[in-house]
């Protein structure tokens, strides 16, 4: 992998990683135990928050694939960043879609049972982190 595609790819992949971490393992727990903060308050911070994450996920998705393309890369750098942007387009075009239309029935004032799909985005997320880290360690060791 040459230098420049190298420098590029652990830059994007890892500020990729903190963003995820940040956002979907601090932030998005958390701001339901703030006072005063409803669920449906809530939920409309997380989607804002989410679509604005999801926006810069592509890009970076698209920066790190293309660095990794461009680079000459082994399988052991090229294969966790498909599996990543992989699991993005995952997130975005089949479970993201599932819990919008969810969140739109809350804020609408409808009471519902807790959602499953939102396990499989978080399942989605740890194995994303996982590829991620392994991206990471893999460029700066190739």
């Amino acid at each position: 992998m040459n230098a420049t595609s190298a420098a590029v790819a652990t830059a994007v992949t890892f500020v990729w990683l903190g963003m995820v971490l940040a956002i979907s393992f601090l932030e998005a727990p958390l701001k339901f135990r703030a006072p005063g903060v409803t669920v449906p308050i809530g939920l409309g911070i997380g989607r804002i928050v989410f679509r604005a994450l999801n926006r810069v996920e592509a890009v970076l998705a698209i920066a790190a694939i293309t660095a990794v393309a461009t680079g000459g890369s082994p399988a052991s750098v090229g294969t966790p960043a498909a599996v990543a942007a992989l699991l993005l387009a995952v997130q975005l075009l089949v479970i993201r879609p599932g819990l919008n239309r969810r969140s739109d029935r809350v804020l609408a004032g409808e009471a519902l049972p807790r959602s499953r799909a939102h396990h499989f985005y978080v399942a989605t997320e740890l194995v994303k982190v996982f590829a991620l880290l392994a991206l990471g360690i893999n460029v700066l060791t190739v």
